[in-house]
């Protein structure tokens, strides 16, 4: 008999476990998977708020703005502002997308857009095949490695806005450092920043000197990763350096240059003070990419700021579908990204 009842007693017991835990699993489901999450997983959320927040007031609240005003026929004229003790408000109106509209029918958008698709096709193809030619060369065992290292990494520490005021003295037709040099050779001097092909080629000699370093430091650490004994195995059973390279090299660094690529691209489409501070866009027009192109909408003549506005939208949204290809072609060839 008290076998029997430690066995009852047992499935009784059994029973009401697994009704409690029944009840329990249906109040889990019950309250969602945002609830769940939150409950699980309140102290990362709570050290991440901080920075959500701080990155919703100084991008979301702007950007906001900029979508509503690019709607808009806002300008210097309709915009609301207080003289003194007089308050003007604002008399725009909401226009829909025409703004939009009168860009992309436009032959200055394509024009525009097409300079800087070639600025940043040659700018980042120079980027990453010097960089990668530079990260090969220092990864090997050589004297003074270091102190290459650290020339070579010299002109991406250097402030943007100060590499771009050297290079414009360097530029000057009449005492700039490289003309001096061409007329020492017996050499004419040359109008860098005065003919549309040759400031083109300037600007992008520039980006490329200032971009390359972190190509290079980038593609070393991912150099670096690759282990060494397949090169070693790879040598022993007879296959050349070029083979080395293409089947060893190429595919260990897939992952590194997929994203320094794509971080290259969007820094380098949207590049403005190289083009602002080195050439002004000039001659002309002729290398005013998109963004300067947008920000003298806003800040030169009469202030169009629906117009930049505009501007800034589209630009966005072909970097947004460019990234957004970009993965996808990543996802097909197998990486994860």
């Amino acid at each position: 008999m008290a076998l029997s009842t430690g066995r009852v007693n047992g499935t009784a017991r059994d029973r009401t476990a697994g009704a409690d835990g029944a009840r329990g699993q249906g109040r889990h489901q019950g309250t969602g998977p945002l609830r769940r999450t939150m409950s699980r997983h309140w102290y990362a959320w709570a050290m991440v708020a901080p920075v959500i927040l701080v990155t919703a007031l100084l991008i979301g609240w702007p950007l906001a703005r900029g979508v509503y005003l690019s709607l808009t026929d806002a300008t210097e004229a309709t915009m609301g502002r207080t003289i003194g003790v007089n308050v003007i408000p604002s008399t725009y109106e909401f226009v829909g997308l025409d703004n939009y509209i009168s860009i992309l029918t436009s032959g200055l958008f394509w024009e525009k857009l097409t300079w800087t698709v070639t600025w940043t096709v040659a700018c980042v193809a120079l980027h990453y095949g010097l960089g990668l030619g530079l990260a090969m060369l220092l990864n090997r065992k050589v004297r003074f490695r270091s102190v290459y290292r650290l020339l070579l990494i010299l002109p991406w520490a250097i402030p943007g806005f100060v590499s771009a005021f050297i290079w414009r003295y360097l530029y000057n037709s009449d005492y700039g450092v490289i003309n001096g040099m061409l007329k020492a050779a017996g050499l004419g001097a040359v109008g860098w920043l005065d003919d549309p092909t040759t400031a083109k080629i300037a600007v992008i000699a520039v980006n490329v000197w200032m971009g390359v370093p972190f190509m290079m430091v980038a593609v070393l650490g991912g150099l670096q990763s690759i282990p060494g004994e397949l090169y070693e195995a790879a040598e022993v059973d007879g296959a050349t350096p070029w083979q080395r390279f293409r089947f060893i090299t190429v595919p260990g660094l897939r992952t590194v240059s997929s994203t320094v690529i794509l971080l290259g691209t969007i820094w380098t489409f949207n590049m403005f003070p190289v083009i602002f501070l080195i050439s002004g866009g000039g001659p002309g027009s002729s290398t005013e990419i998109l963004v300067t192109y947008a920000f003298r909408e806003a800040f030169t003549g009469i202030r169009n700021y629906s117009g930049s506005a505009a501007w800034g939208v589209i630009i966005l949204m072909l970097l947004i579908v460019l990234a957004l290809v970009y993965r996808r072609a990543l996802r097909r060839q197998g990486e994860v990204w």
